[in-house]
């Protein structure tokens, strides 16, 4: 197991920007694909971005792609989620999760997930 703390959450005006971390303590950080997932009341969990153990491979969610960067420090043990652009849709509560399993890109595959941070976005 993996524990995994975010921060950095908050409010912003459409078009800002904000960075959120997630912390890794436990198990080590580099065995694992790193993802960001968001959620809103009564939606499922979206995939947001994911990044394998050693960075060199990343993903986005289509609609992310270009204003949201996913990025690690294994050194570190933290990963983190770059947003720009930011648009009013993207309100929700972001999640930072792990897996060291094949599928990172899906949050039925993950095995480990922090607790969220509410990003808020007006207009």
């Amino acid at each position: 197991q993996v524990q995994l703390v975010e921060s950095g959450g908050g409010a912003v005006q459409a078009g800002g920007s904000l960075r959120l971390s997630c912390s890794a303590s436990g198990r080590t950080f580099s065995n694992y694909a790193m993802g960001w997932f968001r959620q809103t009341p009564g939606k499922e969990r979206e995939f947001v971005a994911s990044i394998t153990w050693s960075g060199s491979s990343k993903y986005a969610a289509d609609s992310m792609k270009g204003r949201f960067t996913i990025s690690r420090d294994n050194a570190k043990n933290t990963v983190y989620l770059q947003m720009s652009s930011l648009k009013p849709e993207d309100t929700a509560v972001y999640y930072c999760a792990a897996t060291n399993g094949a599928d990172y890109r899906h949050a039925y595959a993950m095995d480990n997930w922090g607790k969220g941070t509410l990003v808020t976005v007006s207009s």
